[in-house]
């Protein structure tokens, strides 16, 4: 019994899905009576509606609401402690994320500080978190997803920077799953191009990286492996096209699916790496920055786990007719460098954001010191010369 199939699985987020399901919002049973609306300090919320929708139907339920709103696209510690002070100061007993993976994950770890002495930090596993239990509890968190990336909605992880060390890093407790979490097509609709490829490759590399990762399960492989196919015929579509609604909505199953494998699987290295990028060069965002690394990464594993890549080119409709074993895992790449190109991102540069080539070995330090730990989840055991390879490949 040496090789039996073992794993657990634990999903414990209602999940309100499909096009104007936020309504539902207005009578689906809520954790609280008075929310902390956490939103970002951009202008999108506001404009199209979004945020006074909200506030309407959370009173519709007799909930009163509050709203921070300085949330950034790379979240920092400080708008976390600002924001919990915040929702102790007004007596708040859940909070509400609302927006893209930022606000919503700004809004767990906010969940998580109202309730918790200290500073965020305290409870950080790497880098020079002290790594301390979560002891008192968290607010609950409902999640309103209005772009298609993260999968946050579905999974307990959030991943904010201290501004003043240079450390992004990711973390999570069972608690930090969304007790709700509404994903609604429609309120994505208004995603520009750029962020619509950018959000939508960072879904597709949770799911390629949770496909490849040493501790995926049966179900988290169904999970990507339908992630990946959806966002190869549906995200080129939504990049090009915005208002179709029956392509946004297979990106955003594609997202939610990402979120399933982030909860039952895990990211691996790809993401260290690029946490070390935009945690110096904030500006990247963190979708480009993936797309950047994408090339390089995969083909250092093409040969360590051939069989994953195959499996992921045959999901991106790649024949293996007439095509040598050992050719397959190279269309893997193939199918990922044409997807880049019909959504108009192929040939991103590190350089366009002004990362320069001698910093490598400092981000690649990083990528190791902060968030180590999914370096332990490759299919390979990568080293600091690997991964300063992988960087360089990348270059441009």
């Amino acid at each position: 019994m040496e090789n039996a199939m073992k794993f657990n699985y634990y999903i414990p987020t209602q999940i309100l899905f499909g096009p104007g399901k936020l309504e539902e919002l207005g009578d689906t049973p809520l954790p609280g009576k008075k929310a902390l609306i956490v939103i970002s300090s951009g202008p999108a919320m506001k404009k199209f509606g979004y945020l006074d929708r909200v506030i309407e139907l959370l009173k519709k339920q007799g909930a009163e609401s509050v709203v921070f709103d300085k949330i950034l696209p790379n979240p920092i510690r400080k708008h976390v402690m600002e924001g919990a002070e915040m929702a102790r100061n007004e007596g708040c007993d859940f909070v509400v994320g609302l927006g893209g993976g930022s606000s919503i994950d700004s809004a767990k770890s906010i969940a998580v500080m109202a309730r918790n002495e200290g500073d965020y930090w305290d409870y950080i596993g790497g880098g020079t978190g002290k790594g301390q239990p979560v002891t008192n509890g968290v607010l609950p968190i409902v999640a309103i997803t209005t772009t298609a990336g993260t999968g946050t909605e579905a999974d307990p992880w959030t991943v904010v920077t201290h501004e003043e060390r240079n450390e992004k890093i990711g973390f999570g407790t069972p608690e930090t799953f969304p007790v709700l979490s509404v994903v609604d097509p429609e309120m994505m609709v208004s995603v520009p191009r750029h962020l619509t490829a950018y959000q939508g490759f960072d879904a597709f590399f949770h799911a390629a990286e949770g496909y490849i990762a040493n501790i995926a399960t049966p179900v988290s492989d169904i999970y990507a492996l339908k992630s990946i196919e959806l966002l190869n015929n549906s995200l080129p579509t939504a990049v090009e096209n915005g208002s179709d609604i029956e392509a946004r909505t297979n990106v955003a199953l594609a997202n939610t699916l990402s979120g399933f494998v982030e909860s039952t699987s895990s990211c691996t290295s790809e993401h260290s790496l690029e946490h070390a990028l935009s945690a110096y060069h904030p500006e990247l965002p963190h979708g480009a920055g993936l797309i950047i690394l994408s090339e390089a990464y995969f083909t250092f594993f093409a040969d360590k786990v051939p069989e994953r890549l195959t499996a992921m080119a045959q999901a991106m409709g790649k024949s293996l007719d007439g095509v040598a074993k050992e050719k397959q895992p190279a269309l893997f790449i193939e199918a990922l460098l044409e997807l880049q190109e019909k959504c108009g991102v192929r040939g991103m540069k590190m350089s366009d954001y002004g990362i320069t080539r001698e910093e490598i070995p400092k981000l690649a330090q990083n990528a190791f010191d902060t968030m180590g730990f999914l370096f332990t989840l490759d299919p390979y055991k990568m080293s600091m010369e690997d991964a300063v390879s992988i960087l360089e490949n990348a270059y441009k």
